[in-house]
């Protein structure tokens, strides 16, 4: 029998794929750590990388809306926000794509593992952008005078809130980013490709997962009578993406919810909100079979 070289390298690729979020992600520990933001190779007048994420089921993918693509789950919220009725507005909601944002940093005492992504929700966001924007700082990213960030990280555990918190503090003095004119130079132009850690999915991709999400007792008879396993996808465990998780108790916050636009929606909305499947499947035929 020949051997099936296509599902290999899919299988390397997908041990590449996670090799590269481990490496090339960053998450504070607990406790106090010191950071510097530094320019994005990609737009040095701008840190700030925004992605949109679907979190289902124990999945999360990348939504293809974070580069201008068509997404069928973006495109299913729509229709079921489009109904004006409040049960499928809320139904709704864990269709959306979440914002999370991401900068490129170097962490002190950790110079050695390079230039990584560090993922963080609307609060720390907003606290970055105030001072980032405001002239009195300076440019905090500048290579010979810009400003490392000392962070506070309290895991939901030891919080006094219903999440984690991510406090943020500029230093005062002015400093380089290193003296090492060799390391500088990797660190400004040999940075991971964000956009091969969190790789975009097809749309065919997620429109075969949102249909099994969405009937997942037809999914497991199919399974059962065929005694194989589903089809594999390019869907992406949680578990080896904590760093995007938006669920687990290193999450500082709710994420934002966007439509289709994406514009960003900064209701007070439950991001837990339960889904009656028959009612969403029904949606989902009405917009996909119809």
């Amino acid at each position: 029998m020949a051997l099936d070289f296509d599902a290999l390298r899919k299988k390397l690729n997908t041990l590449q794929g996670q090799n590269n979020r481990s490496s090339a992600s960053w998450k504070p520990p607990a406790g106090k750590s010191t950071i510097r933001i530094v320019p994005w190779k990609e737009n040095a007048e701008n840190p700030f990388i925004e992605l949109y994420f679907h979190y289902l089921g124990n999945k999360t993918h990348l939504s293809p809306l974070t580069r201008g693509n068509p997404d069928p789950i973006a495109e299913f919220a729509d229709k079921l926000r489009s109904t004006n009725d409040k049960d499928d507005w809320t139904y709704s909601k864990q269709f959306a794509p979440k914002l999370r944002t991401f900068v490129p940093v170097i962490v002190r005492g950790e110079e050695d593992a390079g230039v990584r992504f560090w993922g963080f929700g609307k609060t720390v966001y907003t606290e970055l952008l105030a001072v980032i924007s405001d002239p009195e700082w300076g440019d905090i990213t500048d290579v010979e005078a810009g400003r490392d960030i000392t962070l506070e990280f309290t895991p939901q555990k030891e919080s006094d809130t219903n999440f984690a918190k991510t406090t943020t503090r500029m230093k005062p003095n002015q400093s380089p980013l290193t003296a090492d004119a060799e390391k500088l130079e990797e660190w400004l132009n040999k940075q991971p490709d964000i956009y091969e850690v969190f790789s975009e999915p097809t749309y065919e991709v997620l429109e075969a997962f949102l249909e099994r999400y969405l009937n997942p007792e037809e999914d497991q008879s199919v399974t059962t009578q065929t005694k194989s396993p589903a089809p594999k996808t390019e869907e992406v465990s949680t578990e080896s993406e904590e760093e995007v998780s938006t669920e687990s108790e290193d999450s500082e916050e709710p994420v934002v919810e966007v439509t289709a636009d994406p514009i960003v929606d900064d209701g007070d909305d439950d991001e837990d909100a339960k889904t009656d499947s028959s009612d969403v499947a029904a949606e989902f035929d009405k917009l996909f079979n119809s």
